[in-house]
C-alpha cells in the first residue's frame, strides 16, 4: 500500500472493500488498460468483474439489494479504479449519479422498480444535461417536454452522454413549461425524465436515437455519445419524483456527487502518474547515476507527492461533508477544482521525468497525459467551480457594515 493518500478513521469493512478493489485494479485493470485504451475498446471483462464484486450496488441501500455504503467509500473506490484506468471510473460514475438521484428524489414506485436491478448491475445508468450549444449554461436548455394525455412527448438533442450506448436507463433534463407560466425562472421549469432504452446505437426505442460514439482525444473505451429525441413518448410516472419543475435541483444534487467523483478520479490518476514518475526516475540513469538522485527530479517528486496528498485530503473532506447530510457544494467545488488542476500538473511532471519516452505510446504516461484534460471540463469547468466557490464564500463571510 502506498504511503501517500491514506484515509484515517475507516471501518474494517471499508478497508476490506478498498483492499479488494485495489487488488482487482492491480491484477485486472492496469495490465490491460493501455492496450484497450489504444483500441478504444469497451472493457466488458472489467465491467463484468466490477459487477461480480458488487460495485454497481455500492451506494444503493441494502433494502434494494445494494451494499449501503457511504459516498466516502465510493469515492475511495473510484480513486483506486481511476488509478488503474480513468475510463472505468466513468462507467460507474454516471450509474451512481442516477442511482443517487433515484434514492434521494424518486417516488417509492420508481425506487422499487429501478434500484434493485441497478444494484445488481442489470440496469446501467447514464444522465444527460448538456446540449450541443449549451456549454456550462444549464439554463439555456432547449430540449422540451410537452404534456399529451397521460404522457409527455420529448424533442431535442443532448450531448456528451457518458455510457450513452451501454446504458439502459438515462436521466434526461429537459424544459417543461406545463404548469409554469411564461416568465418563470428557467431553473424552475426543468424536469428530469427517467428514460428506459435498449443498450446499443441507432434507434434504441421509438423516438430515441443514439447516433454513435464521439471520437475523443482521451477517455477512450467508455462510450460518449449524443442523444436525439424526436417525438419520444414517456409516461408521466417516469417524471423523477412524480412532479415537474424540480429537475434542475435534482440534477444539481446529483452533480455534487459527480464532482466528488471527478475529484476522486483526479486523485487516482495523479497517484498513478506519481507512481510511474518515481519508478522511472529510479530506473533511468544519466551522468553516471539514477535521475532520481538529481536535485531537479527530487524537487519534481516532492511537488508531485504534496499535490497528491493535498487533493486527496480535500476530496475526502467533501465526501464526508455530503455523507453528514450537510450542504457540500463549496467543499465539492474546491475538491473538484484542486484535484483536476493538480492532476494535470502531476501528470505533466511525470511526463517530463520520462523525457522522450513519455511521448511514446509504449509508456503508460502517454495515456494519462491524454486523459487528464477531461477532468478539467467534466462536471463543470474550473471557471464554473470558482464561481460556485466565490458565491458560497460571500454567503459565509457576508460583511455587515
Amino acid at each position: 500500500m502506498s504511503r501517500l493518500a491514506q484515509t484515517h478513521g475507516l471501518t474494517d469493512i471499508q478497508q476490506e472493500i478498498l483492499s479488494t478493489v485495489r487488488d482487482f485494479v492491480d491484477k485486472e485493470i492496469i495490465p490491460v488498460a493501455t492496450e484497450l485504451e489504444h483500441r478504444d475498446e469497451y472493457p466488458q471483462q472489467i465491467v463484468d468483474g466490477l459487477k461480480e464484486l458488487g460495485l454497481f450496488g455500492l451506494m444503493i441501500p441494502e433494502e434494494y439489494g445494494g451494499l449501503g455504503e457511504s459516498l466516502l467509500t465510493y469515492a475511495l473506490c473510484v480513486e483506486e479504479i481511476a488509478r488503474g484506468w480513468m475510463s472505468v471510473s466513468g462507467i460507474i460514475n454516471t450509474h451512481f449519479i442516477v442511482a443517487y438521484m433515484l434514492k434521494q428524489h424518486g417516488t417509492q414506485e420508481q425506487k422499487d422498480h429501478f434500484l434493485p436491478r441497478m444494484a445488481a448491475g442489470d440496469i446501467r445508468g447514464a444522465f444527460s444535461m448538456s446540449e450541443p450549444a449549451l456549454g456550462s449554461d444549464v439554463s439555456a436548455i432547449t430540449s422540451k417536454a410537452v404534456k399529451d394525455g397521460d404522457s409527455y412527448v420529448l424533442n431535442g438533442q443532448k450531448m456528451w452522454l457518458t455510457n450513452g450506448g451501454t446504458s439502459s436507463l438515462v436521466a434526461v433534463l429537459v424544459r417543461s413549461d406545463e404548469g409554469h407560466p411564461e416568465g418563470t425562472a428557467p431553473h424552475r421549469s426543468m424536469t428530469t425524465f427517467l428514460v428506459e432504452k435498449e443498450p446499443g446505437f441507432g434507434e434504441v426505442r421509438p423516438g430515441l436515437t443514439i447516433p454513435g460514439k464521439i471520437d475523443k482525444m482521451g477517455y477512450k473505451g467508455v462510450d460518449t455519445t449524443e442523444l436525439i429525441m424526436d417525438g419520444l413518448r414517456i409516461p408521466a410516472d417516469r417524471v423523477l419524483g412524480g412532479v415537474t419543475g424540480r429537475g434542475f435541483y435534482q440534477m444539481m444534487d446529483g452533480v455534487e456527487v459527480g464532482r466528488v467523483n471527478v475529484a476522486a478520479r483526479g486523485c487516482g490518476v495523479a497517484q498513478r502518474a506519481f507512481e510511474l514518475g518515481v519508478q522511472y526516475a529510479q530506473q533511468r540513469h544519466t551522468f553516471g547515476k539514477q535521475i532520481a538522485h538529481h536535485q531537479a527530479i527530487q524537487f519534481k517528486l516532492a511537488e508531485m507527492a504534496t499535490k497528491v496528498e493535498a487533493a486527496h485530503a480535500m476530496m475526502v473532506n467533501a465526501a464526508r461533508k455530503k455523507d453528514s447530510g450537510e450542504r457540500n457544494d463549496l467543499e465539492a467545488g474546491m475538491a473538484k477544482y484542486l484535484a483536476s488542476e493538480y492532476c494535470k500538473e502531476v501528470v505533466e511532471d511525470a511526463f517530463r521525468i520520462h523525457g522522450g519516452y513519455g511521448f511514446s505510446k509504449e509508456y503508460e504516461i502517454e495515456r494519462l497525459y491524454r486523459e487528464a484534460p477531461m477532468l478539467l471540463i467534466g462536471e463543470g469547468t474550473a471557471e464554473i467551480q470558482k464561481m460556485i466557490i466565490g458565491r458560497r464564500l460571500l454567503e459565509e463571510y457576508r460583511f455587515q457594515g
